[in-house]
């Protein structure tokens, strides 16, 4: 945990004082080994950090249930969200448990998880995909990117109106890439590959950066359909690959998104 997040409601009355228990404070006090006049990282969930935040004092209101008192100090913006979006073809539950942090600590400003072709229908009645479960997931890749604001997550159970339909008013001006890997034969119109360069990865951020806005779409594990494939192409998306090589979903969204980011 390398910001201790904290939600606006713990904040004392006159704004100065956070007081915290349970998880955070057990954090403070067993792992940090913080006592009073240590200074904190601290961050308001959708708000400012706090570089310089100091524990006041230490109180048990409970036997065991320790509460803290931390001086917030002068607070310093959220760290810059990545320029581009995430549509990401809902993959296996434990697949999404150990990339929901991942796509938090990057930055990502908006996740879209989307049905496929080679989606099983059954991945959609996981508990992972409550919105309180992908919010305790994802306040984790905050906690260690020591960021503040949470992605925006939607669900899409039908991918073709979505593109059709949406994709042009939420990206008007902006830049679409989807990744598939590559097949010998296959003809790439305007397939960017791991093997072309860093330059040309850099070309993606940087046409994200000077729109504004920028969609990356990530699919199941071997990749789109045909049909899926056609439908990209012809909606305007460029594609990304990282060469013949067929990756496990969260080793291509980590790859991809380490990539996109890359300066």
């Amino acid at each position: 945990m390398n910001r201790i997040l904290f939600e606006r409601e713990d904040v004392a009355e006159g704004g100065e004082i956070v007081r915290l228990s349970g998880r955070a404070a057990h954090h403070i006090l067993s792992v940090l080994k913080a006592r009073p006049g240590s200074i904190l990282r601290l961050g308001e969930i959708g708000g400012a950090r706090y570089n310089n935040a100091e524990l006041v004092a230490v109180e048990e209101q409970e036997p065991g249930m320790p509460v803290v008192s931390v001086r917030i100090g002068t607070p310093t913006p959220p760290l810059a969200r990545a320029p581009y979006d995430l549509l990401l073809a809902m993959p296996r539950p434990k697949c999404l448990t150990r990339l929901l942090p991942q796509i938090a600590a990057f930055g990502v400003r908006r996740l879209f998880l989307t049905a496929a072709e080679k989606v099983e229908k059954s991945y959609w009645g996981s508990t992972r995909v409550r919105e309180e479960e992908r919010r305790a997931l994802l306040l984790e890749g905050l906690e260690q990117s020591g960021d503040t604001i949470l992605p925006e997550v939607r669900i899409v159970r039908r991918l073709k109106p979505f593109l059709e339909d949406e994709i042009p008013l939420l990206y008007p001006s902006g830049s679409r890439f989807f990744a598939h890997p590559d097949n010998p034969g296959d003809e790439h119109r305007g397939s960017v590959c791991l093997s072309a360069g860093r330059e040309a990865w850099h070309g993606f951020r940087e046409a994200s950066v000077s729109s504004g806005e920028g969609l990356l779409a990530i699919g199941p594990e071997g990749g789109w359909s045909p049909f899926e494939v056609a439908m990209f192409d012809r909606l305007g998306f460029q594609r990304l690959s990282l060469g013949e090589r067929i990756f496990r979903t969260d080793t291509a969204v980590v790859g991809l998104l380490a990539l996109a980011d890359c300066r």
